[in-house]
C-alpha cells in the first residue's frame, strides 16, 4: 500500500510538526497519500476508516515516519460514530488542527438504471458524512482558535458526465458544504476549502474504469489510458500529487484562502 500512496519527491519542510490532523478515508488511495503527507510534515495523524486491516496498516506506517498516528474504525455514515472518533482524537492529543474529509465511494449507472440504494449510498458516504465530518470538527476548530478543513471532492463536482448523477450531485454538494463552512468558521480563523482531483490512480478510480469502461467494453487499463490522453497534460495523477495540495491547504501559506475548490485535474475541468 505505501508504494500506491506515498509521495515521488522527499519532503524537505515540517510545517506541521506538533499539530494533529484527522483523515477520513485514510486506509488508502487519496486519504491514504494525505496521511502519510501529513506524518512526513511532523503531525500526529488519526486514521480513520472502516476497511480496518487496511488502516491499522496505515497508521503504522505513518508511526514508521516518527509520529504518533491511531487507526478509528468509523464509517462516516454513522453519525454517532462520527462524534465519537473526533471525541477520541481530542482526549488523546488535546484537539484538532486539521481535518481532511476523504472518505467517498463511486457509483454510476445509466440515469434510468440507476438502483435507489446507490443514489441514497453516494450521498451518504459522499455528502452526509462529509458534512458530519465537518460539523464534528467545528468544535475542536473554533476552540483552537485556527486551522483547516479540506474536503475531497472531485472534478466531477465541477463537469459531468451520462451516468454519473449520484457521483457529480454528491461532489457537486460538497463543494457548496464547503463554501456554507467556510463563512460559518472564517470568523475564528478556520479555513475551509475543497480539493477537486481529476483521474488519480487509486482503487477507486480502478473501480470506476471496471464499471465505465466495461460498458464500453474496454478494459480497465485500456480505459485508463483513454483517460490519460483526454487530459491536456496526458497522464493520470498520483495520489501524493493530490496530497501536496492539501498539506498546502492546511499551512500557514494558505491562511487568506478560504472557501475555495481548486481544481487539480491536469487541465480537465478547463479543456
Amino acid at each position: 500500500m505505501l508504494e500506491q500512496v506515498m509521495m515521488r519527491s522527499t519532503v524537505d519542510s515540517r510545517r506541521f510538526v506538533g499539530k494533529v490532523a484527522v483523515i477520513t478515508g485514510a486506509a488508502g488511495g487519496i486519504g491514504g497519500a494525505c496521511a502519510l503527507r501529513f506524518a512526513q510534515e511532523g503531525a500526529n495523524i488519526a486514521c480513520l476508516d472502516i476497511a480496518a486491516n487496511h488502516n491499522e496498516q496505515m497508521a503504522a506506517q505513518c508511526r514508521d515516519l516518527g509520529v504518533d498516528s491511531v487507526a478509528i474504525a468509523c464509517d462516516v455514515t454513522d453519525v454517532s460514530a462520527v462524534d465519537a472518533a473526533f471525541a477520541a482524537v481530542a482526549e488523546r492529543w488535546g484537539g484538532i488542527d486539521i481535518v481532511v474529509a476523504a472518505a467517498g465511494v463511486y457509483t454510476g449507472s445509466p440515469l434510468e438504471e440507476a438502483p435507489d440504494a446507490d443514489w441514497l449510498g453516494t450521498l451518504a458516504t459522499n455528502l452526509t458524512g462529509a458534512f458530519y465530518t465537518n460539523r464534528a470538527a467545528a468544535p475542536y476548530l473554533r476552540q483552537r482558535g485556527a486551522g483547516s478543513i479540506i474536503n475531497i471532492s472531485s472534478m466531477a463536482g465541477k463537469t459531468s458526465w451520462p451516468a454519473s448523477a449520484e457521483y457529480s450531485a454528491s461532489k457537486s454538494g460538497l463543494i457548496g458544504l464547503t463554501r456554507s463552512v467556510a463563512m460559518e468558521l472564517a470568523p475564528y480563523g478556520v479555513t475551509v476549502n475543497a480539493v477537486c482531483p481529476g483521474n488519480t490512480l487509486t482503487g477507486m478510480v480502478r473501480h470506476v474504469a471496471a464499471i465505465v469502461g466495461g460498458r464500453d467494453g474496454l478494459g480497465v487499463d485500456e480505459w485508463l489510458a483513454l483517460r490519460a490522453r483526454d487530459c491536456p497534460m496526458g497522464r493520470i495523477a498520483q495520489p501524493w500529487e493530490i496530497a501536496g495540495v492539501v498539506a498546502f491547504l492546511a499551512s500557514e501559506d494558505s491562511r487568506y484562502l478560504t472557501g475555495q475548490a481548486i481544481e487539480v485535474d491536469g487541465g480537465m475541468v478547463m479543456s
